[in-house]
């Protein structure tokens, strides 16, 4: 899954969304950048909440809505349909990635109303 994911944003961010539901905590971490809030140094600790979060989570689908890539930063806007037993857990972020060695990383997000 890695290194064909990472061509650009758009592809990074469908892989991530793949790696949540299959409960793929390793490649989440993997394709975080330090600079995003939730990288932690403790390793196992942090791959223990995304798996944490996995479980909590079915996770139903994905729309990107748009894509805004320049250079070494992109934008996608997303909705993510989750649900969290039955309740809807569906949410839309516009979420920044940037270009580091050639390679896509998830550097941050921010949950969009409506």
């Amino acid at each position: 899954m890695m290194g064909r994911f990472r061509k650009n944003a758009e592809l990074l961010m469908r892989s991530r969304c793949s790696a949540y539901a299959l409960h793929l905590a390793d490649y989440i971490m993997q394709t975080t950048h330090p600079s995003n809030p939730a990288y932690q140094a403790d390793q196992r600790a942090w791959r223990e909440e995304i798996l944490q979060f996995c479980r909590d989570m079915q996770f139903t689908g994905l729309h990107i809505e748009e894509v805004v890539e320049e250079k070494d930063l992109a934008m996608v806007t997303f909705t993510a349909y989750l649900k969290q037993g039955d309740v809807d857990a569906t949410f839309r972020e516009k979420s920044l990635f940037i270009k580091k060695n050639g390679r896509w990383f998830y550097a941050s997000g921010e949950i969009l109303g409506g």
